[in-house]
């Protein structure tokens, strides 16, 4: 099926030559003159060698198509990851390089969209949030609440961020999973 490529998000799996690639980032640039252009940046499914590729907004690209299903995590063991499907209660292993940098957000029953094409798991989409605990940061200075200021902090799966000064230690926050970004404090 063939799509313009202004919109291609990351997950998607597009066919180029003959191969399929899943994408890892797209970006929209709108220069001040000129085309306005798709940078993709894909990995190629078969042997994982990354690429990075420029399209007018209007081109067509080729997508592919890839059956999205709902999995819940199961574990990590050497080979890859295991998820079942919340359906069929059939599991699948997906290989640590189809995960990728979304794995320290990976928790225990969460719920993700595996896309796979022909059985076989391409890419992943993990919730756009998620709620994690901090484990480490700066001790919170009085009178300091109200500045725009941000304040580094270890969160409970590794990942560093920025946070408010009011955030202390043990605190439930809500991180954005595709930059690692604060965006609130978790609501339970």
């Amino acid at each position: 099926m063939k799509v313009q490529a202004s919109s291609l998000r990351q997950g998607n799996v597009v066919e180029v030559d003959g191969k399929l690639y899943a994408i890892l980032r797209a970006e929209n640039i709108h220069p001040g003159k000129g085309t306005p252009v798709t940078q993709l940046d894909m990995r190629r499914i078969s042997d994982g060698v990354k690429v990075s590729e420029r399209y007018r907004t209007t081109e067509q690209v080729e997508r592919a198509f890839i059956e999205d299903t709902d999995y819940q995590y199961l574990y990590q063991d050497g080979d890859g990851y295991a998820f079942m499907n919340t359906e069929s209660f059939e599991q699948v292993t997906v290989p640590a390089d189809v995960v990728g940098d979304v794995a320290v957000y990976l928790a225990e029953n969460m719920v993700v969209r595996l896309s796979l094409h022909e059985g076989v798991p391409v890419a992943i989409e993990i919730p756009a949030r998620v709620v994690l605990e901090v484990t480490d940061t700066e001790p919170t200075v009085k009178g300091q609440t109200a500045s725009s200021s941000y304040k580094p902090a270890v969160l409970s799966n590794g990942v560093k961020t920025s946070v408010p000064p009011h955030i202390a230690p043990g605190t439930r926050i809500v991180v954005m999973t595709a930059d690692g970004s604060y965006v609130e404090r978790a609501k339970d």
